[in-house]
């Protein structure tokens, strides 16, 4: 299947001689949620700028559904919805309006009943006569995706998209992305909640200084990168771990009352019977033990310290 987004060689070195971005090649699949993830200026925004034609590239090529980003302009920009960090809109008009507006822009016929389904999937219909000026920072970042969604694109681009919303609203907004995916929205997010892109994306790609290091699905990066920990609560604190059973991946907690052991998930021996054993002949007791596993956050700051 040809991918929806196709971002090929892309690189970027503004004026001043910095460079944003570095040869960077990434495909999207239609219909998937694709988290972009890096930290502060990585890249992130500088890409979606130019895939969206707000940035102009040094060099590469951007195809969106097949059309060239820059030579069929009117086209790729008409399958594109974009939700930028800023808050920025007009102050004085009421929702509707403004979402009415944006329709607009895009050539398309006035649809009353579209924008008002717009509206009540984000629960907006009740400030739609509202201005802008009256609503909360939740409220205005919805009405960014009602404008960005209006036109009805194919691939929708979201920036930070609850950047400042509480944790309820962000809940919501999350299940509203998921809305959209069922209805064949492709969604790109870049986020600096991890635990978002673990809840709702089906593949994660990372940035950092301009390059792409890692694409990869989300369960399949879990289960390749994700580490396992054992911790056993020991009856007794030990001063240190006994030279017999010293081997990588364990550790003595600061206080010696529990043993940490690590280990890959996807190995096909965990070590974890032969150590059990060995703390029974050298007759250390423990009093519980609990597993827990790397969290997307965790491999995402490993990957990015190893880079």
């Amino acid at each position: 299947m040809r991918p929806i987004v196709s971002v090929s060689n892309l690189s970027k070195t503004y004026a001043s001689g910095f460079q944003a971005l570095r040869n960077v090649s990434l495909d999207i699949r239609a219909g998937e949620i694709f988290a972009l993830l890096g930290p502060n200026g990585a890249g992130k925004t500088t890409l979606i700028n130019i895939i969206c034609g707000i940035v102009t590239s040094s060099a590469g090529q951007i195809l969106v559904g097949g059309h060239d980003v820059i030579r069929d302009y009117r086209i790729t920009r008409s399958l594109i919805g974009l939700v930028p960090q800023e808050l920025y809109t007009n102050a004085f008009e009421s929702v509707r309006a403004t979402v009415n507006f944006s329709r607009g822009l895009f050539g398309k016929p006035r649809d009353p009943a579209h924008v008002e389904k717009v509206l009540k999937e984000l629960s907006l219909w009740d400030k739609k006569d509202s201005t802008i000026l009256t609503l909360s920072g939740g409220m205005k970042r919805r009405v960014l995706i009602a404008k960005a969604l209006v036109h009805e694109p194919a691939v929708l681009f979201l920036d930070e998209p609850t950047a400042g919303v509480d944790v309820t609203l962000r809940k919501s907004m999350w299940e509203t992305v998921r809305t959209l995916r069922a209805g064949g929205v492709t969604v790109i997010l870049t986020t600096h909640y991890i635990e978002e892109a673990e809840q709702m994306a089906d593949r994660i790609g990372i940035i950092d200084h301009g390059e792409i290091i890692l694409v990869e699905d989300k369960a399949e990066l879990m289960r390749k990168l994700g580490k396992k920990h054992l911790t056993l609560h020991l009856q007794k604190p030990l001063p240190a771990i006994p030279e017999e059973l010293a081997r990588p991946g364990l550790a003595l907690s600061g206080d010696g009352h529990d043993l940490i052991y690590s280990y890959e998930t996807g190995g096909e021996r965990t070590g974890i019977t032969s150590l059990l054993q060995e703390l029974s002949r050298a007759g250390i007791r423990f009093r519980d033990l609990e597993t827990t596993q790397d969290s997307l956050e965790d491999i995402f700051v490993h990957l990015v310290r190893q880079k």
